[in-house]
């Protein structure tokens, strides 16, 4: 990460991988650079909290008022998964690996927790 390049943000689906690069590309073209991991953190618990007022609005009891900004759990989930990856580059992590690995674990782990649905192939 943090050679800076144009990536192509055309509406393609894009990997995890294209994603940590394109994002790579665009913070690559400040001074500033990553934030720090704990800021990272702060903003992030900041995000969720939008994220929560959202899903408050739209599944809970209480409306939006008036005057307030037309936000969406698309954009809220997109904020997060932006600084996912912002905190992933910073610490050299690739997004693809973590995943595999997780997938491995509740696959291992939870394989019988849960009541499957049942498929016909046949």
């Amino acid at each position: 990460m943090g050679e800076s390049r144009i990536v192509d943000v055309t509406l393609q689906e894009r990997t995890l991988a294209d994603m940590q690069r394109e994002v790579d590309a665009y913070i690559s073209q400040f001074k500033e650079g990553y934030f720090s991991p704990l800021a990272m953190l702060a903003r992030m618990t900041e995000e969720v909290g939008e994220l929560a007022r959202e899903v408050n609005h739209s599944f809970g009891e209480k409306p939006k008022k008036r005057d307030e900004a037309d936000n969406s759990i698309e954009l809220e989930l997109g904020d997060i998964l932006f600084l996912v990856i912002c905190f992933a580059n910073a610490l050299g992590i690739d997004m693809t690996e973590a995943h595999r690995k997780v997938m491995e674990k509740f696959n291992t782990r939870d394989a019988d927790r849960w009541t499957k649905k049942h498929t016909d192939n046949g």
